[in-house]
């Protein structure tokens, strides 16, 4: 089958010429027209992604600072993927995706409670976020231990990092029955931060095999390397009746211990007030 290649018409077979337009066929019939179909565009299939790799976790860590608001002090704990002990009824307020947890302490935590005067739930707070702890009129102090053991006070121990050991010591029965420290004190031990209490800024004192004598219960803080006893300021009964010193807290050894050796304006305003307070309602009563 040929088709003139001027006009397009069907040729008849053998024809010279086209009987539609007259035009000769010396080149001969003209190859069909053809009607040709692109293929539709084929998409590729999509390439392989890897899934992204997964989010690791930011590494635990924990901030104490104090912070002072209207003549108080607070601490202050900024917290990530991380876990403080303090005392109970401590916890201010806190913001962040934190759980407060308490949990029963056994036999000896609750015997540890009743002798050193602290409390013996110490509940725990964790996760991401920040705390504020209640606010107090006495002086808080970060004591950062690195393998170490201090004796506390009584009532002194406020809140500390997981890597320290919350315990007791026993003072010698002479010693805890006269010094008013008691028998038992608070014992923190390990590596990390403590929050201490006081009523006054606290002093460092270094003894290097030395003696410190303290005539009052305002020794806040010692290391265990430490010796502590009780003793007559004198040595005789009538020196120590001239004198005007009785008893007095000897601490002897080589080591620290922190003293606050006056209470902040604040404390001694409060005590001021406090004991007016106390002889009005004697008088009341009398």
């Amino acid at each position: 089958m040929a088709f003139c290649g001027n006009c397009g018409s069907r040729l008849k077979d053998g024809a010279m010429f086209c009987h539609e337009c007259g035009s000769r066929q010396d080149a001969g019939a003209a190859p069909p027209m053809q009607q040709t179909m692109q293929n539709p565009p084929v998409n590729p299939a999509p390439a392989y992604q890897a899934p992204p790799p997964p989010v690791a976790a930011l590494p635990a860590s924990i901030k104490f600072s104090i912070e002072e608001k209207e003549m108080l002090k607070m601490v202050k704990v900024e917290m990530q993927n991380a876990t403080f002990r303090c005392e109970s009824g401590a916890m201010y307020y806190m913001q962040g995706n934190l759980q407060l947890e308490s949990k029963m302490p056994s036999a000896g935590g609750l015997l540890k409670s009743m002798v050193t005067k602290e409390t013996a739930f110490k509940p725990t707070i964790s996760g991401t976020g920040t705390v504020y702890l209640e606010p107090s009129f006495g002086e808080f102090t970060i004591l950062e231990l690195k393998n170490e053991q201090w004796i506390l006070d009584k009532g002194a121990y406020y809140a500390s990092e997981m890597g320290v050991e919350v315990g007791m010591w026993t003072n010698k029965a002479i010693s805890g029955f006269f010094s008013g420290e008691g028998f038992f004190q608070t014992q923190v031990s390990g590596t990390g931060k403590v929050i201490v209490v006081s009523n006054g800024p606290l002093e460092e004192i270094i003894l290097n095999n030395d003696r410190l004598v303290v005539d009052g219960s305002f020794a806040v803080a010692r290391t265990a390397g430490i010796d502590f006893t009780v003793n007559k300021a004198t040595k005789g009964l009538f020196s120590s009746w001239t004198s005007g010193e009785g008893i007095v807290n000897t601490f002897t050894g080589t080591g620290k211990v922190l003293i606050a050796p006056a209470a902040n304006r604040y404390i001694t305003l409060t005590n001021y007030l406090g004991s007016i307070y106390r002889r009005v309602i004697a008088i009341k009563n009398n």
